[in-house]
């Protein structure tokens, strides 16, 4: 079962990383959902599927009241990251979705309205969850044409959506990287395939390298910090994608 571990914690202000799940089905693909909560005000990052609800509502609850989540973020329109949509506002109605304006008529396949889901601009904007302040991050075409990641300058966390995944081995299951090098070799095929343009890469390099990042945080897979983070940059700045 999936469980929620505190990944930051300064005084009110706190992430959790609700990790992989390996009791999960083996034709699920596995993913990580985040949490930020800022007093008593929470959002929550690629819910994921409908098939994983209940894992994520139950890790989410042991940590924070889930009437407290008011806001989700995601980074595209996958089924993996938003299917879950139609759900949550089951049950919370208020619930509002911050998406790429390129899927506000896409999203309400999986649930949703013009009041629930809120467009951002291909620039990103500014969110607030209590009182931090957050900004999505433009990271298109990695994968989709329209793709955000979400930044906190407070905790110096970047959740990078499928930047950074790595298709780890069944019994991978720790929350950190720990060897780099072994590592990068379950990321390596997936960043080749999945990421479209290499010009779109090496604009989000230079970007995210002039922020101040202590965690690195994608969808699948382990979590990079410390040396690891300026590591992982490097080397998806050298690595040519959207090759089959």
């Amino acid at each position: 079962m999936k469980k929620a571990t505190a990944i930051f914690e300064e005084g009110h202000h706190r992430w959790y990383a609700i990790a992989r799940d390996p009791m999960r089905p083996s034709f699920l693909i596995d993913t990580n959902e985040y949490l930020v909560q800022s007093g008593h005000d929470a959002l929550l990052t690629d819910p994921g599927g409908m098939e994983i609800f209940p894992t994520v509502f139950s890790a989410l609850a042991e940590v924070v009241d889930p009437t407290q989540v008011r806001q989700i973020f995601a980074s595209h329109q996958d089924p993996d990251v938003i299917s879950s949509l139609a759900l949550w506002i089951a049950f919370n109605p208020n619930i509002r979705c911050h998406i790429s304006r390129l899927w506000e008529t896409f999203i309400p396949h999986f649930g949703g309205d013009k009041q629930t889901l809120i467009g951002m601009p291909d620039e990103g904007k500014e969110l607030h969850v209590g009182v931090a302040q957050l900004q999505a991050v433009s990271a298109h075409y990695l994968h989709s044409s329209g793709n955000f990641h979400l930044y906190d300058p407070t905790a110096k966390i970047l959740f990078s959506g499928d930047v950074g995944a790595a298709l780890l081995p069944e019994d991978d299951n720790a929350l950190y990287v720990k060897d780099f090098d072994r590592h990068i070799a379950y990321a390596k095929g997936f960043h080749v395939r999945w990421m479209g343009s290499n010009q779109a890469k090496r604009d989000w390099c230079e970007r995210v390298s002039k922020l101040t990042i202590e965690q690195l945080c994608p969808q699948h897979g382990a979590i990079y910090r410390g040396a690891d983070v300026m590591r992982f940059i490097n080397w998806f700045d050298e690595l040519k994608v959207g090759m089959a």
